[in-house]
């Protein structure tokens, strides 16, 4: 009882973790920062398990360290794969444009 009690409480916090991550390489990603996204990414395969996200990923374990680590730079279907593997999809929207300030009346400068 006590087993499945702790397993479930393990679970709901890996799912609630996982939640918070993907929601981080979210707003990460609108940064524009690649580095940014990468590691968001990274995290969320070693949460998941490099070994397996490799796998479904059809890469190395090894590579997939490497491309996710500090310095690495990976390939944009590197990446289409793992987020494939880690059940995320990429998305595109428009670009909100910033909102004006009205300009002053009066007087223009020659």
């Amino acid at each position: 009882m006590l087993k499945k009690f702790l397993i479930a409480s393990a679970a709901g916090l890996l799912l609630a973790a996982m939640q918070l991550v993907s929601s981080s390489a979210t707003e990460r990603a609108r940064s524009g920062d690649p580095e940014f996204v990468r590691d968001a990414i990274g995290i969320v395969a070693r949460a998941r398990g490099m070994a397996a996200i490799a796998k479904e990923a059809d890469l190395n374990r090894e590579s997939l360290y490497k491309a996710l680590g500090a310095s690495g730079n990976p390939e944009f279907g590197t990446m289409l794969r793992v987020l494939k593997a880690l059940g995320l999809t990429l998305s595109a929207r428009p670009v909100q444009a910033k909102k004006r300030s009205p300009r002053p009346k009066g007087r223009r400068a020659a």
